[in-house]
């Protein structure tokens, strides 16, 4: 098996449920007695936390290419970071490493391609929904994508940094969540994006009325099968 670098702590929340899945997929292929050879780096996400403008984005980008610098140097061959948001510096950290970054929307543009989805909802933070950078992989996979509802964006980045963030989940989250996705079928798209590695705390993926395509399941997928040499 090949070792894996994981960049996380941006939740601590998504970096668990990144280590839970990778292993569970991996003892699935191989047996119980084994474990995904990996390399963690925790980040401190106070330091990240909400990066908006664009000095801060320029040393988020420094802080997570330092840390795949890191990894890489640790014997990883290649690389997860655990957070949709931070793919906006993607390309920063590519060009900081010899080794392969696997960008978590090309993950989801690729298994909803080969599904034959052809349009969706996608609903994260702020910067997931409305900026350019991740849209344009999915669109790039053939997927078109519905607006993003304003209203919408401005509670999920509440419920996403104030509560799921910090481990917190709420049965008033996974109503609105339940909201959100019912009126998002009525639209008649034909699948919704999880852009936030911690929002599948609140929704049902598995038991929805529109399939859900969870970007932290799918990149932790993507992740094992670069492990087992799948890809």
């Amino acid at each position: 098996m090949r070792k894996i670098g994981l960049i996380g702590g941006m939740s601590w929340v998504s970096t668990e449920l990144y280590y839970r899945r990778i292993n569970t997929k991996v003892q699935q292929a191989c047996g119980h007695d084994f474990s995904a050879p990996m390399v963690i780096e925790s980040l401190d996400f106070n330091g990240l936390i909400r990066t908006t403008d664009k000095p801060a984005w320029s040393e988020a980008a420094e802080i997570i290419s330092s840390a795949a610098k890191r990894v890489e140097q640790a014997g990883a061959t290649a690389i997860l970071i655990a957070a949709n948001s931070m793919h906006k510096v993607y390309d920063e950290v590519v060009d900081a490493v010899s080794i392969p970054v696997l960008h978590i929307a090309d993950a989801v543009g690729a298994r909803m391609k080969a599904d034959g989805v052809t349009s969706a909802a996608l609903i994260g933070t702020r910067n997931v929904m409305t900026e350019p950078w991740y849209r344009q992989r999915l669109i790039e996979h053939g997927v078109s994508l519905l607006p993003p509802d304003m209203d919408r964006v401005e509670e999920l980045d509440r419920i996403i940094y104030d509560e799921l963030m910090k481990g917190i989940v709420r049965r008033d989250a996974e109503r609105t969540l339940k909201t959100f996705i019912t009126n998002i079928d009525k639209t008649g798209v034909k699948a919704v994006v999880l852009g936030c590695t911690e929002l599948n705390l609140i929704v049902d993926v598995n038991a929805n009325i529109l399939p859900i395509y969870d970007s932290t399941t799918i990149h932790a997928d993507a992740g094992v099968d670069w492990i087992l040499g799948a890809d």
